[in-house]
């Protein structure tokens, strides 16, 4: 009687449900390390969106604090030139008040300076017994005219010189051969300035050019 052996495992001949198995087996190692690969990118996504985004925040609060910071410079700037301003101006203002605060003070004395001057053209200097009366006269003239020089009212005297519509008032004019036209040739009135402004220009007397002749005829 014959006997069968029996095959070991190794020589067993695996049956297609078994290879099946296998390669379903190998399919799903595949899609896990697929999901989880996927997973873990969809996650590294998140974490770099979320990085990203707190860059971006810091990103606007550095960008708004620097906005800030020059807004403020800038406002520091200026209120410093506006002070600057307000400090110039004010010295301005002070100078200017304390150069022409004396201007109608030095407006009346004008008067007496005036007064003075005609007493003194009305005096009969020919006379002897004028003789103290003038000297008297002149030097008060004298004292009150060097008062208001200390204080920086200066005397407008334009006699001969080119007459200047800046400086002086002109109330009449005049034909003078031996002059050059335009010129004062005599003064009714002194003009005065304060600290080189005028307070009263010069009343004169202006030469003007003779009319021209025809000799052709």
């Amino acid at each position: 009687m014959t006997t069968k052996s029996t095959p070991t495992n190794d020589e067993q001949v695996s049956s297609p449900e078994q290879d099946i198995s296998a390669e379903q087996l190998a399919d799903d190692i595949v899609k896990e390390a697929e999901e989880q690969v996927e997973e873990q990118h969809e996650h590294a996504h998140e974490v770099l969106s979320e990085e990203q985004e707190k860059i971006n925040e810091l990103e606007l609060a550095v960008a708004t604090a620097e906005s800030t910071v020059a807004d403020q410079k800038d406002s520091v700037i200026r209120a410093k030139a506006e002070v600057d301003n307000i400090r110039r101006r004010a010295a301005q203002d002070v100078e200017k008040a304390r150069k022409f605060a004396l201007e109608k003070f030095a407006g009346e004395m004008l008067a007496s300076v005036d007064n003075l001057e005609r007493a003194l053209q009305s005096i009969d200097r020919e006379d002897e017994s004028n003789k103290d009366i003038i000297e008297g006269v002149e030097l008060t003239l004298q004292g009150l005219i060097s008062s208001l020089e200390k204080f920086g009212v200066i005397a407008v005297d334009p006699q001969d010189q080119p007459f200047n519509p800046e400086l002086h008032q002109a109330m009449s004019m005049q034909e003078a051969p031996d002059v050059a036209p335009n010129t004062v040739i005599a003064v009714m009135q002194k003009g005065y300035e304060l600290n080189g402004r005028l307070i009263r220009p010069a009343m004169v007397m202006v030469s003007k050019a003779a009319p021209s002749v025809d000799t052709t005829a």
